[in-house]
């Protein structure tokens, strides 16, 4: 590997990029498009799902079952400006970027030693998700890093110094609009999205030059007056809607078609201010990359009265069956239904549930519409499952086409959902009103794996902790399946029958998924607990 690494230190409009003692590795990094392109990701990881299928594979086939029980901690990263880390952090040729509020760090991967600092204050006046600073990371293209700061500025970066290239405001933070995301690039393109679905904004994607930052194309994810689905929203309803686009999409570059998802309704809880079904809230919209434009929608949840938006991964899955090959697209919805869609078309196909305390539905009709048990949120509260943070949420999930299993973390819970009607205000979230934990209700989470495209559950895995964990999945060529536990521990499992293999406890809440890479043909796998990154390898 010939890498140089280039010294710079300065600043640029109060931030700061600064670099630390030269180190042994050598950086030019450049992340083509045929890299970007690569399935499934192999030394390097690309983006912040590992490749555009959303799939978190890799063909790392160094650390096997018979030797996962010899990994050993490589290096610990503390970057000091987090409690809560949420970022997957991405490695282009030996060199890991990674996110912590507003910041950047560049480490060398093999060591964790910081070779730059991009450093930007967090930003006051912010609600909700946005006022808590998360960042779940960057996007690579060429030799520039691009990154979402609270205050929904989208940053071009220098990958080789840290250096500041462009700063563009893409969304208003005095209305509430805030970014938690990674981006993710596309043909060139820099896709961003927003939070602020429950303070009382109309959610949108947007399309932007990589180059320069210059827009190329907006698209609204709440229709205005006298456009298709509008009568959901009388009056200015459609301006605080919600439908916002906080989680990075999927591509299909066969297809050249991008699939984003959509949070939930506005305001919550209460749907008398927004009749019917609410479009494109709780959706997955398949949009045109080059143009913006929608191809088609699929809604999980209409008239959504729960808080079950739909930024779970859309992870994209091509199989072959009598000489045929179909092109699906999975999600393990946060309403607790597992849904098969022709990515095609938005076809529905199949949808099963995939937890068992799920009461607000009965089931799902042949177009694929929930059909409704009548339970809502009341004045003094309705027993609704799945809960508030429902049964799967923005935690990655993935899929090995090896098994043909797909892995998600589920939740059991339950909530007390209530209702009470209050007018939008600005500078105020906009729920009405909220929810209680039952008395004696008990939360679990359980590692799942489905199979497909049957959609039953092939096995379980129970949690030991109170359900609170956020941590994700990755799963490898090798058979291997690595998930951030319920009891803080990175741990692996046979992704064939989900038995326990190896595991390391962290001591710290995860908030994040792990990847894996490789530099000098050791591979590594990764993953943010609480405040640091945590890298592991095989004796080397």
């Amino acid at each position: 590997m010939c890498l140089v690494l280039v010294l710079t230190s300065f600043c640029v409009s109060g931030t700061t990029a600064a670099q630390t003692k030269p180190s042994s590795l050598t950086v030019v990094p450049n992340l083509s498009d045929a890299d970007l392109l690569a399935q499934p990701v192999g030394e390097n990881w690309t983006s912040y799902n590992g490749d555009y299928t959303g799939r978190r594979f890799s063909s790392l086939d160094q650390i096997t079952a018979a030797k996962v029980n010899e990994l050993r901690t490589a290096w610990v990263f503390h970057p000091g400006n987090s409690q809560m880390l949420e970022a997957t952090p991405v490695v282009v040729r030996g060199i890991m970027y990674v996110t912590s509020s507003n910041d950047c760090f560049a480490l060398d991967a093999r060591t964790g030693r910081v070779l730059w600092h991009y450093q930007r204050p967090v930003s006051s006046g912010l609600l909700d998700d946005a006022a808590a600073h998360k960042s779940r990371g960057v996007a690579v293209w060429r030799q520039f890093v691009y990154i979402e700061t609270d205050d929904a500025h989208l940053l071009c970066l220098d990958a080789r110094s840290g250096g500041l290239r462009w700063d563009v405001q893409y969304a208003d933070k005095t209305r509430h609009y805030g970014a938690t995301s990674a981006p993710l690039v596309v043909n060139a393109t820099v896709i961003v999205g927003t939070s602020g679905g429950d303070s009382g904004v109309r959610g949108f994607i947007e399309g932007r030059d990589a180059e320069t930052g210059k827009l190329k194309w907006h698209l609204w994810t709440i229709p205005g007056p006298g456009e298709f689905g509008s009568s959901s929203w009388p009056g200015d309803s459609y301006l605080h809607g919600g439908a916002t686009t906080w989680m990075p999409g999927t591509y299909d570059p066969e297809l050249d078609t991008l699939y984003w998802t959509t949070s939930n309704a506005a305001p919550d809880f209460v749907g008398d201010s927004r009749p019917g079904d609410d479009l494109y809230t709780a959706c997955v919209l398949a949009v045109d990359p080059n143009t913006g434009k929608l191809k088609w929608y699929f809604q999980f949840t209409p008239h959504d009265l729960f808080d079950y938006d739909a930024n779970e991964t859309p992870v994209l899955v091509d199989l072959k069956e009598n000489g045929t090959v179909r092109r699906l697209l999975l999600q393990a919805n946060r309403n607790g239904f597992f849904y098969l869609l022709d990515r095609t078309n938005g076809k529905f196909l199949k949808a099963t549930p995939f937890v068992e305390k799920l009461n607000w539905a009965k089931g799902v009709d042949t177009s694929g519409r929930p059909i409704r048990s009548g339970r809502v949120p009341t004045a003094h509260g309705m027993h609704i499952c799945p809960g508030i943070n429902g049964a799967a949420n923005w935690p990655s999930p993935s899929y090995n086409p090896n098994t043909r299993l797909f892995y998600v973390m589920a939740l059991e819970s339950c909530n007390l959902f209530l209702s009470g009607p209050k007018q939008f205000a600005r500078g105020e979230t906009y729920y009405n009103t909220g929810t209680k934990l039952p008395r004696y209700e008990h939360s679990s989470k359980v590692l799942l794996a489905l199979s497909i495209p049957d959609l039953k559950i092939a096995w379980r895995y129970p949690q030991v902790g109170s359900g609170n964990s956020w941590g994700g999945t990755l799963t490898t060529t090798t058979g291997l399946l690595f998930f951030g536990d319920d009891a803080g521990s990175l741990e692996t499992v046979d992704a064939s029958n989900g038995r326990p293999l190896w595991h390391f406890n962290t001591g710290q809440a995860m908030h994040a998924s792990p990847m894996t890479y490789a530099v000098e043909e050791v591979q590594y796998v990764a993953i943010a607990a609480g405040s640091d990154v945590f890298a592991f390898s095989l004796p080397h």
